[in-house]
């Protein structure tokens, strides 16, 4: 196989219990499609979704284009040095997920590395980072986010709520937060959370599907499996996963709110760091506009996601909805933006290699 240049990716649709996507549709250039419960894009994945029922169904999967026999897996694993680098193993550690919420999602949490090791056998839990795109305002209202609990929420009454499906004391139980466009949040495991309805964003995680809901119905009404609510923990250690030190409003905006960094700047060319080492070991976003040409200099894997404008990597077209995985063999690679067009690109990391002078 090929390690001295990016490779295209599959786009990966996973169903999930709650509605939405049209937006994603929109970014591929498909217009007047209706939402549906494949709310989610998942990009550079080697991970499979973990839904109930639909067991037999392999989702979520990334696979090399023109290539449907050969997932990002399999081509990583076939040479782990060449595709990731020396001291990283076969993982590539990350996850990134283009979301769409055409309704609010269950109220949930996810395990931390240790929680993850202790409960699952799982190298990884599930710190994730929310970059807002956007969103729209559905029945009135706008999007918005839970996350956090307020201070006082004990795990007994947290247990009551959901042996009650006291959905409107659970939602009062967290910190709600309207959210704009370029807004960042950090999430770690274990704080509960839930993504409102109306919101576009794009999620950078560790590579685990690990979700514990504590709503037995989505808000639409589909009822929710009950391992889908504990993920074979049972309902009673299920509550293990949450921490419940709660804070106020300000403290949860200062530990969680991220500023985006200007870190480059140069003629037809912007990058910011959307999230970085410095807040989490787990993983970096960075986004690029280029309104010129490009180029970036290869040696460290990472993937790229085109979210706006038409242009050439390496000479071959690229459009929005467009995805690739850049191994550490790769040599430096060459992005042009179609005539007067300017590309907004993402591109992401897995997690800190430490000893290494990669930041």
């Amino acid at each position: 196989m090929d390690y001295s240049a990016p490779v295209k990716l599959t786009s990966s649709r996973a169903w999930r219990t709650y509605l939405g996507g049209s937006q994603i549709d929109r970014i591929h250039g498909i217009t007047g499609s209706s939402d549906t419960h494949f709310p989610e894009e998942w990009i550079m994945s080697t991970v499979l979704a973990r839904n109930a029922g639909r067991e037999d169904i392999l989702e979520g999967m990334c696979y090399l284009e023109g290539e449907q026999s050969i997932s990002l897996k399999n081509y990583i694993e076939a040479d782990p040095c060449q595709a990731l680098g020396p001291g990283r193993g076969s993982s590539v550690g990350v996850l990134v997920k283009i979301i769409d919420a055409a309704e609010r999602l269950t109220v949930q949490v996810h395990p931390d590395k240790a929680q993850a090791l202790r409960l699952f056998n799982s190298p990884y839990g599930k710190t994730e980072c929310w970059h807002i795109l956007g969103g729209r305002s559905i029945d009135g209202v706008e999007p918005s986010i839970y996350m956090g609990f307020m201070p006082g929420i004990s795990r007994e009454e947290w247990k009551r709520c959901f042996d009650q499906q006291d959905i409107a004391a659970m939602l009062g139980h967290m910190h709600h937060f309207p959210v704009r466009s370029g807004e960042t949040y950090l999430i770690k495991g274990g704080v509960p959370h839930a993504i409102g309805q109306g919101c576009l964003l794009v999620e950078i995680q560790e590579p685990t599907d690990l979700t514990i809901r504590t709503e037995r119905v989505t808000p639409m009404g589909l009822k929710v499996a009950d391992t889908s609510c504990h993920q074979g923990l049972g309902f009673e250690r299920m509550f293990d996963c949450f921490s419940y030190d709660g804070i106020t409003g300000e403290q949860a905006l200062k530990a969680w709110q991220k500023r985006p960094e200007l870190i480059q700047r140069a003629d037809g060319l912007e990058v910011r760091q959307i999230i970085g080492y410095d807040s989490t070991d787990c993983f970096k976003l960075l986004e690029y506009r280029i309104s010129s040409s490009c180029s970036i200099s290869g040696g460290e894997f990472c993937g790229l996601y085109v979210l706006e404008g038409q242009g050439s990597l390496n000479g071959d077209p690229i459009k929005p909805g467009d995805q690739f995985f850049v191994p550490c063999g790769s040599r430096t690679y060459h992005i042009d933006p179609a005539g007067s067009q300017s590309l907004r690109i993402f591109r992401f990391f897995g997690p800190r290699l430490y000893g290494s002078d990669k930041t």
